[in-house]
C-alpha cells in the first residue's frame, strides 16, 4: 500500500509521515513546497498543492489511500483525480464544528463540510476524523507572554477539548492500516475538558512558574487579531468562546483507534516547556 500524505509540512502530516515510514509503510509526502521537507529516509516527496489542480494527478498516480486536509478549494476536481488514479480510501481530517447544528452557515465550520460532503459523493471510502481543538493552539500565547508579561484572552474562561497532534497522526495510522475501522467518522477530542485560563495554569505547573491571565475586550482581540486571520472567522470565534462556558463533551474515539487514551494537555505543555520557559 502506498500512501499519499497531504500537507506534509504540517504538525500533523508530517507526524503522520513518521509514523508511517517507521512502520514500513510506502509513504508519499505531499507539499506545495516539497523542497522545504524534511522527511524520513526512503519517503518520496512530491509537490501537491490543493489549490492547483494540475498538481494532483501526477501526485496520485499509483496511490492506494490518501490522508487529505480540508481545503474545499478544488475538492471536486481532487475527489475525480482520485478516482482516476484507483485511489480506494481517503482519511480527511475535519474539525467538529461540522457536528454543529449551523455547519452550512458557520465560516469555520463551512469549508470542512464542503470536503466531507464532495468525498461523500464520490465513490471512495472514507473515514472522517472530525478533531476537537488542538493543543498547539495555546503555543501562540507565547508570544503575547513574552510581549504582555502575561497571557491575554478575550474568553478566558471559555472550555475546549485540546487533543495532542500526536493522537491525530496515530489514529489517522490506525484506520489508514485496519480495513476494518475504515468508512466511519470519528471525533477525536483531549482527554479533558479545559477552560483557557486552565490550561495556561498546566502551562505554568509544568515550567515551574506562574504565568498571569489578562482578560482584554473582545473588541480589543479583534483588532489585535492576526493578519492572516479573516474577519468572519474572527467574529465566528468569538461567538463560540461567548457559548463555550461550560465544559464540552468529550469523546473516547482515541483511545478505540489508537489502543491508548488520548494525551492530556499536560503531555503537550512538557513537550513544548522551552517556549514558555522565563
Amino acid at each position: 500500500m502506498t500512501v499519499l500524505v497531504t500537507g506534509s509540512r504540517g504538525r500533523v502530516g508530517s507526524l503522520l509521515v513518521e509514523i508511517l515510514a517507521a512502520r514500513g509503510t510506502a509513504v508519499r509526502a505531499g507539499s506545495s513546497d516539497p523542497e522545504k521537507l524534511t522527511i524520513p529516509a526512503g519517503v518520496d516527496a512530491v509537490r501537491l498543492d490543493l489549490t492547483d489542480p494540475e498538481t494532483f494527478a501526477p501526485a496520485l498516480a499509483g496511490v492506494d489511500a490518501v490522508f487529505l486536509y480540508c481545503e474545499p478549494a478544488h475538492i471536486g476536481a481532487f475527489t475525480a483525480a482520485a478516482e482516476a488514479a484507483g485511489v480506494e480510501h481517503v482519511v480527511v481530517m475535519s474539525a467538529d464544528a461540522v457536528l454543529r447544528a449551523d455547519a452550512a452557515s458557520n465560516p469555520i465550520a463551512a469549508p470542512h463540510l464542503a470536503v466531507e460532503r464532495a468525498l461523500r459523493a464520490s465513490a471512495l471510502t472514507v473515514t472522517t476524523l472530525n478533531c476537537g481543538a488542538l493543543a498547539s493552539n495555546a503555543g501562540s500565547w507565547q508570544y503575547v507572554l513574552r510581549a504582555r508579561g502575561a497571557v491575554t484572552l478575550p474568553f478566558p474562561d471559555s472550555y475546549a477539548d485540546p487533543i495532542y497532534e500526536q493522537d491525530i497522526a496515530e489514529s489517522a495510522a490506525a484506520v489508514l492500516a485496519r480495513p476494518e475501522l475504515r468508512g466511519r467518522a470519528y471525533h477525536l477530542t483531549g482527554p479533558e475538558s479545559l477552560s483557557f485560563r486552565q490550561q495556561v495554569a498546566v502551562i505554568g505547573a509544568v515550567v515551574g512558574r506562574e504565568i498571569p491571565v489578562q482578560q482584554i475586550p473582545a473588541a480589543v482581540w479583534r483588532a489585535n487579531k492576526p493578519g492572516f486571520m479573516p474577519d468572519d472567522i474572527a467574529d465566528a470565534l468569538i461567538e463560540l468562546w461567548t457559548a463555550s462556558d461550560r465544559p464540552v463533551p468529550l469523546s473516547g474515539d482515541v483511545e478505540t483507534l489508537t489502543g491508548h487514551p488520548a494525551r492530556p494537555f499536560s503531555a503537550w505543555a512538557e513537550d513544548h516547556a522551552a517556549a514558555f520557559a522565563a
